[in-house]
């Protein structure tokens, strides 16, 4: 496929035709790439923040609220439902309209419904307004993407793409540190409320700053039936993925759902061929580098998202950790991912994708390889060595893997190819942790009663037996009230060494997962749009 764009852009400053629109800014602030990375910055660290920030609040929500264990675990999943169902159609809204007017509209609904989860009186409401920060969560990120390849000439784009991941990975890891303190300290509201001067920042600076960019042949129609049958498929995989655990990997609901997905992927990919302008021309999977860029970030967040889901429950509920000093622990990540990001944008810039992506995916599988080896007693030392590790496996590919898919699409679709980044990374966190969740389940099912027989405990019935590993798949002790100390001390030791023979087990498969991804590494290449130096878009 051969795809020139030329862009119309509303203010001084036009390059030549073709080139990115920030190759010569116009006078002032307003299209200024830099500027205008900082202000994307600050409203996609809303949207990343709120992935795990709000974690920490859950439990308090449920207290104040009378909530159940499944509409709190509906909290999350609303949110991440909605973001992940609606992202690639969001891009093409982006797309259409300009990125400008998308990302602020983002904004404005995402701190908005923030705001109003933390005026709310009841868990329905929370469920509802966290379904809308999702709606508008999508509307925002692919946006953001779309207005930095618009903006930042060719040569530089890594470096830009560097430091937005850098914003992702600081706002993601340092979730659960913020929430803590803002739940230990203030309550359960301000974690949501704190979106809302962050989002008025993001909205001054957005209408200061940002200039709309549309390429000349962006899409002037929408593609309503295959938004609708894709929509439905990315509904059936991930509601799928998030009630497996629940209804189990062998029931008839979780594979029909499945195969619903699998069914309506196809009838999209039928429809796309038929329709004159597509949600998502198909002939941009010709692009291997593409392709590659968007298996390599499934892989990615199948291995990190997975891998780390363990981590949180290993740092708190076996180690006795309070939330901020868990996220302290994982600081070593956080700080290499924030090193590692721009670090990574430029050596991607002067040698390519392929060996820092290679290369990272590599750490990534060592640092999980380690993961395998915590014991119940492993020092902070160790664990901050694999954590750093990890990190600064994690920088080259959500850097590089971006690069790539936004890099090897036509202008007049970055916003799409925004949208199946994201997508591929919501799909791929959720993969992971149904995956690594289920291999987990399974080796602590097989593991608990003969450690409990060992330890000389009283047999489980078949009920009491299903509650204890329900327990400690998430690393805490069935200890009912009133049994007495010894028994409760051996108790927590069978609990913990059979968490941590699941952990070892899910961490391996993690490293497998990125051993694959190395390989998968070496099919991409830099974006031809950034190797033609002037912007133009090839594909």
């Amino acid at each position: 496929m051969t795809s020139q764009t030329t862009i119309d852009k509303a203010g001084p400053g036009d390059g030549p035709p073709g080139a990115p629109s920030g190759a010569t800014p116009g006078k002032g602030l307003r299209g200024h790439p830099w500027f205008t990375l900082v202000t994307v910055a600050v409203g996609v660290m809303m949207v990343a923040l709120d992935g795990t920030i709000v974690a920490i609040a859950n439990p308090a929500i449920a207290s104040d609220l009378g909530a159940t264990f499944a509409e709190v675990q509906w909290i999350t999943n609303a949110y991440f439902l909605a973001l992940a169902v609606s992202l690639i159609t969001a891009g093409k809204l982006g797309d259409r309209f300009g990125h400008r007017q998308t990302f602020l509209i983002g904004v404005v609904g995402f701190a908005a419904a923030s705001g109003a989860i933390g005026l709310s009186d009841s868990i329905a409401l929370v469920i509802v307004f966290r379904v809308l920060q999702g709606l508008f969560g999508a509307l925002l990120m692919p946006a953001a993407l779309g207005l930095l390849r618009a903006t930042f000439p060719a040569e530089k784009l890594n470096m830009a793409i560097g430091i937005w991941g850098m914003v992702i990975g600081a706002s993601t890891a340092g979730g659960p540190i913020l929430g803590g303190v803002l739940v230990e300290h203030v309550n359960w509201q301000s974690v949501f409320f704190i979106n809302v001067p962050v989002g008025v920042l993001a909205v001054a600076l957005g209408a200061w700053i940002l200039l709309d960019h549309r390429a000349r042949n962006a899409p002037r129609s929408f593609d309503l039936l295959g938004i609708a049958l894709l929509s439905g498929a990315m509904f059936c995989l991930v509601w799928a993925l998030i009630k497996a655990p629940e209804w189990g990997w062998g029931s008839g609901w979780t594979w029909g759902f499945v195969f619903a997905s699998i069914a309506g992927f196809g009838a999209f990919a039928v429809w796309e061929t038929k329709v004159r302008e597509p949600l998502i021309p198909l002939a941009l999977f010709r692009s291997v580098p593409l392709s590659a860029g968007v298996v390599l970030m499934v892989l990615m967040a199948i291995a990190f998202m997975g891998g780390l889901f363990f981590v949180t429950f290993y740092l708190q509920n076996v180690h006795g950790m309070s939330p901020v000093d868990a996220g302290l622990h994982l600081l070593p990540l956080t700080g290499m991912m924030i090193v590692g990001s721009p670090l990574a944008g430029a050596m991607i810039t002067k040698v390519g994708p392929r060996v820092p992506l290679a290369g990272g995916m590599a750490f990534t599988a060592l640092a999980m390889y380690g993961m395998s080896t915590l014991e119940t007693d492993t020092g902070s030392g160790v664990m901050s060595l694999w954590f750093a590790l990890l990190g600064l496996g994690l920088a080259p590919v959500m850097v590089g893997a971006t690069e790539v898919i936004v890099g090897n699409a036509p202008l007049e679709l970055s916003g799409v190819a925004g949208g199946l980044q994201q997508a591929a990374m919501q799909v791929g966190g959720s993969l992971g942790t149904a995956v690594l969740g289920a291999v987990m389940a399974s080796k602590v099912d097989s593991d608990l009663e003969g450690n409990w027989a060992k330890a000389g405990l009283p047999p489980l019935t078949p009920e009491q037996a299903g509650k204890a590993s329900e327990a400690v798949q998430v690393g805490v002790a069935p200890v009912t009230e009133g049994t007495p100390e010894a028994i409760a001390a051996k108790i927590t030791d069978v609990a913990h060494d059979t968490f941590i023979s699941g952990m070892s087990l899910a961490s391996l498969v993690a490293a497998g997962v990125a051993a694959v991804a190395v390989l998968v590494a070496f099919l991409t290449k830099r974006g031809q749009n950034a190797e033609a130096g002037a912007g133009v878009g090839h594909i």
